[in-house]
């Protein structure tokens, strides 16, 4: 029982690092280039202050 939580722990930690790596890092060129095709009205307002600050105002 406890090895079965143990391994569905690791996979879920394992399947978020995976996920997390596949996103650009904010303020580098691809991220710019996704939140730019990314609709506007979709954007948080962290995002949007992170673009106008990396993006817009180099």
């Amino acid at each position: 029982m406890l090895f079965k939580k143990l391994l569905a722990l690791s996979a879920v930690g394992i399947f978020t690092l995976g996920l997390a790596a596949c996103t650009p890092e904010v303020g580098s060129d691809a991220w710019c280039k996704q939140m730019k095709d990314k609709k506007s009205g979709d954007w948080s307002a962290n995002e949007a202050a992170d673009y106008a600050k990396h993006c817009v105002f180099k």
